[in-house]
């Protein structure tokens, strides 16, 4: 299959300007279900806005979450209730994440903005024995497989933003105020050196140009 003509991805840009939607957010409740009833820790690698965060202190006795834009961190802090067991920290991963370990680590829409080789060493460094890693990525399309996805992700898109947003024009969410990058690693060559550094690990190509990435460490 081939990749959708340039001008729906163009046409698709404008309609998600006046009337977006969080595709992050809509995986929070599939990564909660990857991850056991209750954990000690869990790390949120790219924070944002801290709304993950915010929903992991319902399964972790204590939740960290570190970002690089002090100002999303500062922001985090502010939308999180003071008797919550969740902190924040400005941090630059992987280099700088906290040199501890959790039960848990989820990374949402940040891996291909950090070195993957690296990043994955950090987070498996990190997880106590059984602990969950949790990532859901971002892949460059080029697979027949890829562009199947996408074209069926696109009405899903739209009608998710009209139902969302009851068929109006809005202001982009704060959480989605964070900078962004293209991803530059097809889906095939990230599932390949994930395999080799976190074996066992599953990956799945997901809708919305996303992937998971879901690993238990012994």
């Amino acid at each position: 299959m081939t990749p959708l003509p340039r001008r729906i991805p163009h046409a698709l840009d404008r309609f998600h300007a006046a009337r977006p939607w969080d595709h992050n957010a809509w995986f929070h409740p599939w990564i909660l279900r990857r991850l056991p009833a209750r954990v000690g820790s869990a790390l949120d690698v790219g924070c944002g806005t801290g709304d993950l965060a915010r929903l992991l202190a319902a399964r972790a006795g204590r939740v960290h979450g570190v970002d690089a834009d002090p100002a999303m961190t500062a922001l985090a802090r502010r939308l999180t209730p003071a008797a919550s067991p969740v902190t924040y920290g400005v941090a630059v991963a992987p280099d700088g994440l906290p040199d501890e370990t959790y039960d848990a680590i989820t990374c949402v829409a940040v891996l291909h903005h950090l070195p993957f080789t690296e990043a994955l060493e950090a987070f498996r460094d990190r997880l106590r024995p059984g602990g969950t890693l949790v990532v859901v990525g971002v892949a460059r399309g080029e697979t027949p497989a890829d562009h199947l996805l996408g074209a069926v992700s696109v009405p899903l898109h739209l009608a998710m933003a009209l139902l969302r947003n009851r068929g109006r024009r809005v202001g982009r969410p704060v959480s989605m105020t964070a900078p962004t990058r293209q991803p530059r690693m097809t889906f095939p060559r990230i599932a390949r050196e994930a395999r080799v550094l976190l074996p066992g690990a599953r990956l799945r190509r997901r809708l919305f140009w996303r992937y998971s990435l879901v690993w238990r460490r012994p």
